[in-house]
C-alpha cells in the first residue's frame, strides 16, 4: 500500500488497537506556513460554533453553558486523537434533540437533575466509544446505512421543527412527542406575537441568503450579533418576546455527574444512541475528507477520539458530542490544514466564556430559533430522496420506514429501528445471494452470468453456476433451492452441474454439508457434480467434509472451462 499522501497537510496517524496520538505524528512535521490558515479556519469554526452550541442547548433543554462546555472541552482533545484532520467535534442538532427528548421523561422538571443526567449520558457514551477501540469494531458505523440515515434524519428534522416553531411565532409550546407539538402550535397559532414572528423571520431570511451568497461563512454569529444588539437598544420584553436569560461567567470544576446507580441503567440505551449517531456522522464526514485531501481515514481512531472528547464534556457538565457535519464543512472550507484549528476554535470558545457570557443574556429567542431551523434543513436531503424514489423503490421504503419510525416511536426507540431496519437489510442480503448460471462468452473461453449477457451460449447437458458470496450456515437453503429450480426447469436432460467457486472466498461447515447434500440429489438423478477454482480455504474444508471422497479431487489448476472440455472429451 502507497503511504498517506501530504500534498493537503501533514499524515495522519494510525494505530488499531493501542493508543497513540496522530497529533504527535503530524505536529513533528508542522510547517509554520500551515498556521495562519489553521488559525483562520479556527476562527470561523469558533464564530460558527458558538451560535449552534447555544442553540443545540436549548435542544437539548439545557441551560446554554452546557453547549459552550460540551464543544469548548469536547474540542481541546478530540484534535489531538482523532486520524481526520478536517473533522470538528461539537454538539449536534440530533443528538442534541435525542438528548431533550429522552431525558424529560427521567428528569422531570428538576434542571440539575436533568444536566446531571445529561453529563452521565456523555460519559457512558465515552465509554462504550473505548470499549468499541479496544475491540476493534470500526466496522459497526457500516451497520447503519446511508438509507436509513436519510430517513432518520428527515425524522429528526421534522421534530425539531415542531419544538422551534412555537418559539418563533412567539407561541406556547408542546412537551410530547411529535404529533403533540405540532398540534400544540397549531392550536395556539392565532396568538403569534408579531414581535417574535418578525424578528425571527427576518433572522431566517438573512440566514436563508447567506447561505446562498456566502456559503461555509459564520452568517449566524452576525445574526446573533445583531439580534443581541437590537435586543440591548431596544426592550423587546415589553413585546412580549423571549431572551435567551443569564450565561453563567467562567468555567466549571471538573467532577462526576450525580446519578444513582439504577439510572445509569437507565441511560444505557441512550448513551448507545447516542454513540451510533455520532459514529456513524463521524465516521461519515471522515471518509469524505480524507478522499478529497488524498490520506488515510481510520474509522477504529475516530472511536478513540469520540470517547475522550464525551470523557472531557461528561466531566466538565456538558453533554454529548460528536463530529459535527456543518462544522466540519465550515472548519474545511476555511482552510483547516490540520486538526489544530479544533484546538484554536476550543480557545476562542474558552475565551467567551470567561470574559463574555453576560453580552448573550439578550439573544432574542427567535433569533435562536431561527439558527437552529437553519440547521434542520440541511437535514432534509430532498435530492436525495427524489434519486431513491426514481431509481431504488426499495431504498425509498426503508429510508421512509426510519422516518416514520421516528415520529411514532420517538428519537430514542427510532435510532433503535434504524439499526434494526440496517441488520435486517444486510441480513436479507447476505442470505439470498446471487447465484448465477453461466454460459460461455461468443468467441471466448470464459463464462458469465446467462441473465446478464443474453447472448452467452448454454452448455448443452452441462449446468454450471457461481455463488457469488462466501457460501454459509444462513445461505446454504437458498443455493440449494436456487440450483435444483434451475435444475428441474432445464428443457433438455442435464448430465453434469458445476460449480465455479472462484467468487466465493469461504465455506464453513454447513457450506460443506451443502455440497454433500446436492451431490446426493444429484446422484439420485443420475447427474455428476463438480467443484472448481476453489480458494486454497475453501478446498481444505470440503476435503475434510469428505467431499473430495465423493465427487473426484478438488485441485487449483482445473477451471471450469478446462472442466466442460474434459466433459466433451470423455465418451457418452
Amino acid at each position: 500500500m502507497s503511504a498517506p499522501s501530504t500534498r493537503d497537510g501533514p499524515p495522519g496517524g494510525f494505530g488499531y488497537g493501542r493508543l497513540r496520538l496522530p497529533a504527535l505524528e503530524w505536529l513533528r512535521s508542522y510547517q509554520r506556513s500551515w498556521f495562519r490558515t489553521d488559525l483562520a479556519a479556527g476562527v470561523t469554526l469558533a464564530a460558527y460554533m458558538l451560535p449552534a452550541a447555544l442553540g443545540d442547548a436549548s435542544l437539548a433543554h439545557l441551560p446554554p453553558q452546557a453547549g459552550l462546555y460540551a464543544c469548548l472541552f469536547g474540542g481541546l482533545v478530540f484534535w489531538l486523537f482523532c486520524s481526520s484532520r478536517h473533522t470538528a467535534v461539537s454538539v449536534t442538532s440530533a443528538i442534541s434533540l435525542l438528548v431533550g427528548s429522552s431525558l424529560g421523561g427521567m428528569a422531570g422538571e428538576d434542571v440539575a437533575r436533568f444536566s446531571a443526567m445529561a453529563a452521565a449520558t456523555a460519559l457512558l457514551a465515552a465509554a462504550i466509544a473505548f470499549v468499541a477501540w479496544l475491540v476493534r469494531a470500526g466496522s459497526v458505523v457500516n451497520f447503519i446505512s446511508e438509507t436509513v440515515m436519510t430517513g432518520f434524519k428527515l425524522g429528526v428534522a421534522m421534530v425539531l421543527a415542531s419544538t422551534q416553531l412555537p418559539k418563533l411565532f412567539g407561541v406556547p409550546g408542546g412537551h410530547g412527542d411529535v404529533w403533540e407539538c405540532f398540534g400544540v402550535f397549531f392550536r395556539h397559532i392565532h396568538e403569534t406575537n408579531e414581535a417574535s414572528l418578525l424578528l425571527g423571520g427576518g433572522a431566517l431570511a438573512v440566514l436563508i441568503l447567506g447561505k446562498k451568497l456566502l456559503p461555509h461563512k459564520p452568517v449566524a454569529l452576525f445574526v446573533v450579533v445583531g439580534g443581541i444588539a437590537l435586543a440591548t437598544f431596544i426592550d423587546l420584553g415589553v413585546h412580549g418576546v423571549k431572551l435567551l436569560g443569564e450565561v453563567p461567567r467562567g468555567l466549571p470544576v471538573p467532577s462526576l455527574p450525580a446519578v444513582d446507580r439504577h439510572e445509569i441503567s437507565e441511560l444505557l440505551p441512550l448513551a448507545l444512541a447516542c454513540f451510533l449517531l455520532g459514529a456513524v456522522e463521524t465516521a461519515a464526514i471522515g471518509r469524505m475528507f480524507a478522499a478529497k485531501h488524498g490520506y488515510r481515514f481510520d474509522s477504529n481512531q475516530e472511536f478513540l477520539a469520540i470517547a475522550a472528547s464525551n470523557l472531557a464534556s461528561g466531566l466538565m457538565h456538558g453533554f454529548p458530542v460528536s463530529g459535527g457535519t456543518s462544522q466540519s464543512l465550515v472548519n474545511e472550507s476555511s482552510g483547516a490544514r490540520t486538526s489544530l484549528s479544533g484546538l484554536i476554535s476550543a480557545v476562542l470558545i474558552a475565551i467567551v466564556a470567561v470574559f463574555f457570557t453576560e453580552l448573550l443574556r439578550n439573544l432574542p429567542q427567535p433569533v435562536l430559533a431561527a439558527v437552529v431551523l437553519m440547521a434542520v434543513a440541511s437535514l432534509v436531503k430532498v435530492e436525495e430522496l427524489r434519486r431513491l424514489w426514481r431509481v431504488h423503490r426499495a431504498e425509498f421504503l426503508v429510508a421512509m420506514t426510519a422516518f416514520l419510525g421516528v415520529l411514532w416511536e420517538g428519537l430514542l426507540k427510532g435510532v433503535l429501528v434504524g439499526a434494526v431496519i440496517s441488520l435486517v437489510l444486510l441480513i436479507r442480503r447476505v442470505s439470498t445471494p446471487h447465484v448465477a448460471f453461466l454460459g460461455r462468452i461468443p468467441g471466448a473461453q470464459r463464462y458469465s452470468d446467462l441473465e446478464r449477457h443474453a447472448d452467452n451460449e448454454p452448455t448443452p447437458g452441462i449446468l454450471a453456476f457461481r455463488v457469488e458470496a462466501g457460501i454459509v450456515y444462513f445461505n446454504t437453503d437458498h443455493i440449494f433451492d436456487s440450483v435444483l429450480k434451475r435444475l428441474n426447469a432445464a428443457t433438455e436432460p442435464i448430465h453434469l452441474v458445476i460449480c465455479d467457486l472462484s467468487t466465493s472466498p469461504r465455506i464453513d461447515m454447513a457450506g460443506a454439508h451443502l455440497f454433500l447434500t446436492l451431490h446426493a440429489e444429484l446422484a439420485k438423478r443420475g447427474i455428476a457434480l463438480r467443484v472448481v477454482e476453489a480458494h486454497s480455504n475453501v478446498r481444505d474444508m470440503l476435503r475434510v467434509e469428505g467431499l473430495e471422497e465423493k465427487i473426484g479431487r478438488i485441485d487449483r489448476f482445473t477451471s471450469l472451462a478446462h472442466a466442460i472440455d474434459d466433459d466433451r472429451k470423455t465418451p457418452a
